[in-house]
């Protein structure tokens, strides 16, 4: 029963991790882990597409990719309040600032998982429709 339990778990988790690091609750540690965030977003945005300008992707993926457009956005908005010391920030805004920026990195983890997933389910499909041709003997 355990291990059933933790084999569900394992599979229910993400694969795809982004980079850990000890983050402080202050303006450079907050600039420097949003800016982190957003060049692995984009990172992993340009890698999925390649030299090419567009790709017909799976509805899920399709989606996946406008949820990660959104958080790198939000990412890069947060690198520039940070980074801002015009503006006045308590030790709880920054708390809670680190707070949500961690709660998105768990949120892009599951949507590039998810992306990959439906990717991979897209190109075995495609895949299992192809006629199979059988190998020449010589």
């Amino acid at each position: 029963m355990i291990a059933a339990s933790s084999a569900r778990a394992a599979r229910a988790a993400p694969s795809f991790r982004l980079t850990r690091t000890e983050t402080n609750a202050t303006r450079e540690g907050l600039a420097a882990l949003a800016l982190m965030r957003r060049q692995e977003l984009g990172g992993f945005i340009e890698g999925l597409f390649g030299q090419e300008k567009a790709l017909d992707f799976p509805e899920r993926a399709h989606r996946g990719l406008g949820e990660l457009s959104k958080m790198r956005a939000l990412f890069a908005a947060a690198v520039e309040v940070a980074a801002d010391e015009t503006k006045p920030r308590t030790g709880h805004d920054m708390e809670t600032t680190l707070r949500l920026l961690r709660e998105m990195t768990n949120n892009a983890e599951h949507e590039i998982h998810a992306i990959v997933l439906s990717c991979t389910r897209a190109r075995r499909q495609m895949l299992a429709s192809l006629p199979a041709k059988k190998p020449t003997l010589h």
